[in-house]
């Protein structure tokens, strides 16, 4: 007989199949239920979303670079233009091995390591079915070389491309600037201003000068392309088109023809000038020397080329009239005659007799003028013409650091004048308060005295030497100084003028306006301190001659040319307006280590004026006879610094 153990329970094993069965069953619906919601998910809430990415996969914006606006001087000499390029490109959803269709390339094309680095960069920008120059200004050997053996490189072959132009090379390239290829720093700052998307396939951007102040402008709007690719990202048609928007061009106040004569005025000296119609703020002609090509830059410049220009010690790179800071040593005192003048503290019929020296209360310490033995009895009007130096220290002191401070300021000395181009120095006028701040030192008196020659602390940069000078020939109204004049639509043709701006208003009484006038008139006059810069001038010309120290010299120790390194000499300045009764210019000069204003940095003045008011190149102005006696036949002697 079977044993109980071995009967089977069917209704337990019935059960337990039955429970089994229903988890089974449970576990099923619950899968079903989350593929049910998940369906639901993505084909109800979530269909926007997937459908715009599917049509993203399937259709592509391709960019379309708009052609960059031209640059033209007032007479609408182009300075700075587009031209097409043959171009050596690669698409990479076309080529199955990109450095090796690269290297076998290099065989019947140059391509060097920054044509290279160039390719690698631009490729991560863009997209596989995008074509990516790997070299660019081929010439028509190249060109035709490559065309024979076309048939080996599929993907690869010769574009043309707008690049960017300067064909008057060197001339005004300070102000023009230039472009160049987009970099990470670019990248932050167009992505920090929003503008990232109005550059996609753009390579190049602003890198200085109005190129970059007015790249909004002149870059345009760029267009795009929807085109449909297929699974292997190849383009397959162009589904629609938005046409980009050209970049606006920009109209200078320039002169192309005063900027060539100013630049070639300077021969081999190193300097700035500055020129600026006091009316309106136009600036007429602006001048860097050394300057440099430009056209260098814009498709990367090449090693040597840079280093040659970074390490050069006459600097061509820097912006002068923008960044050069100097001091005005006695261009710097019409500025000081008016502030006495306007403060009561040398009307006429106030004169000095001077010694040859000026001395503080309670001091023996003598501040010396450029003529030892003095010039006897001068009032202001004498003590402009002459250049005085005793005149002005004692004026200085009476005036006080800061009264005098204040009073220039308003003529733009010690801050920016808001020129159209970024970069721009503030220059210094010490106070007081500066000094306490910057050297946590106390002001001396003596440092007063020297402020009154233009020396000491006192620095300032060309730009804001011709804004003063202009603010003084426009009787203290003074214009913001301004680069480009109009902007011209490129798409509708409008010419918008750029609107001028009033800087300050000084409330000058005319009479004294008249006094500094006259005084500086005489500077170009026969006994006056640049009278070979006035010799035979159809027009008055009101001017101040200057030189302003490199290195100090000891107490009671001469100065000596002759012992001097080239660039341990003085600088020249010289400013001045024309003509005197009606100025329509106002120019200041500046000539590295040129020894004396009047008989250096005054000739280029003078042809810039000549041309400017007369149409035409004139003849080498003569020297008069009594010239050897004149400061500028010598060291103006302007005391160096004293605590």
């Amino acid at each position: 007989m079977r044993s109980r153990s071995e009967i089977k329970n069917y209704q337990l094993e019935q059960y337990n199949f039955r429970f089994r069965l229903a988890v089974a069953a449970i576990f099923v619906l619950v899968c079903f239920g989350v593929l049910a919601s998940r369906f639901f998910f993505l084909q109800y809430a979530k269909y926007d979303y997937y459908q715009t990415m599917a049509e993203n996969n399937r259709i592509s914006l391709v960019p379309i670079v708009p052609n960059r606006g031209l640059i033209l001087d007032r007479n609408g000499v182009i300075l700075a233009h587009n031209f097409f390029v043959y171009t050596l490109e690669i698409t990479p959803s076309k080529v199955k091995n990109v450095e090796a269709t690269i290297e076998e390339l290099s065989h019947f094309v140059e391509i060097g390591s920054l044509d290279r680095k160039n390719f690698k960069k631009l490729r991560t920008q863009s997209h596989s079915f995008e074509s990516v120059p790997i070299r660019t200004h081929l010439n028509e050997t190249e060109a035709a070389k490559f065309a024979v053996n076309r048939y080996r490189f599929p993907g690869v072959e010769i574009r043309s491309r707008l690049f960017r132009h300067y064909p008057e090379g060197r001339l005004g390239s300070h102000l023009i600037g230039y472009i160049g290829r987009i970099n990470d720093k670019d990248l932050a700052s167009l992505k920090e201003s929003e503008d990232l998307s109005n550059y996609k396939g753009s390579d190049h951007i602003g890198k200085s000068g109005l190129e970059q102040s007015y790249e909004r402008s002149l870059h345009g709007t760029t267009g795009f392309q929807q085109v449909e690719i297929d699974a292997d990202g190849h383009a397959v048609r162009v589904l629609s088109s938005t046409a980009p928007i050209p970049g606006d061009n920009l109209i200078l106040s320039i002169d192309s023809k005063l900027q060539k004569i100013a630049e070639d005025a300077f021969g081999d000296y190193r300097g700035a000038l500055v020129a600026i119609n006091p009316k309106n703020g136009e600036i007429l002609a602006y001048v860097s020397q050394p300057t440099y090509d430009p056209n260098l830059f814009v498709d990367g410049i090449d090693s040597e080329s840079w280093k040659a220009l970074n390490e050069s010690l006459d600097k061509p790179l820097v912006n002068r009239p923008l960044r050069g800071v100097y001091p005005p040593g006695s261009t710097f005192k019409p500025f000081v005659a008016l502030a006495g003048l306007e403060n009561g503290k040398r009307e006429p019929p106030f004169s000095i007799s001077d010694p040859g020296y000026f001395m503080l209360p309670g001091s023996s310490h003598r501040y010396r003028d450029w003529k030892p033995a003095g010039h006897g009895q001068v009032d202001v009007r004498r003590a402009i013409t002459i250049s005085c130096d005793t005149f002005f220290y004692g004026l200085a002191m009476e005036l006080g650091i800061d009264r005098l401070a204040e009073f220039v300021s308003h003529f733009g000395f010690g801050k920016k004048t808001g020129i159209d181009i970024v970069g721009e120095s503030d220059g210094l006028l010490p106070t007081p308060a500066w000094k306490a701040k910057r050297w946590k030192q106390k002001w001396f008196p003596g440092e007063t005295v020297i402020v009154g020659i233009g020396q000491g602390y006192t620095l300032t940069t060309p730009l804001q030497l011709a804004q003063a000078t202009a603010t003084l020939a426009n009787n203290g109204v003074g214009i913001r100084p301004r680069l480009v004049s109009s902007i011209q639509e490129n798409l509708s043709g409008i010419t918008r003028p750029i609107q001028m701006i009033t800087n300050d208003r000084i409330p000058l009484e005319q009479k004294n306006i008249d006094i500094v006038r006259a005084g500086m008139i005489d500077v170009t006059l026969p006994g006056g301190t640049a009278a070979s810069v006035g010799a035979g001038a159809p027009y008055a010309i009101a001017a101040k001659s200057g030189t302003a120290q490199v290195v100090g010299i000891k107490q009671n120790e001469k100065y000596n040319e002759s012992k001097m390194a080239e660039r341990h000499l003085d600088h020249a300045l010289f400013i001045a307006y024309a003509p005197a009764e009606d100025p329509t210019i106002a120019i200041a000069v500046i000539v590295e280590n040129g020894r004396h204003g009047g008989s250096t940095a005054g000739p280029v003045a003078r042809k810039v004026m000549d041309y400017y008011l007369l149409g035409k190149m004139p003849a080498e102005p003569s020297i008069p006879k009594d010239a050897a006696s004149l400061p500028e036949a010598g060291h103006e002697g302007e005391e160096p610094p004293h605590d």
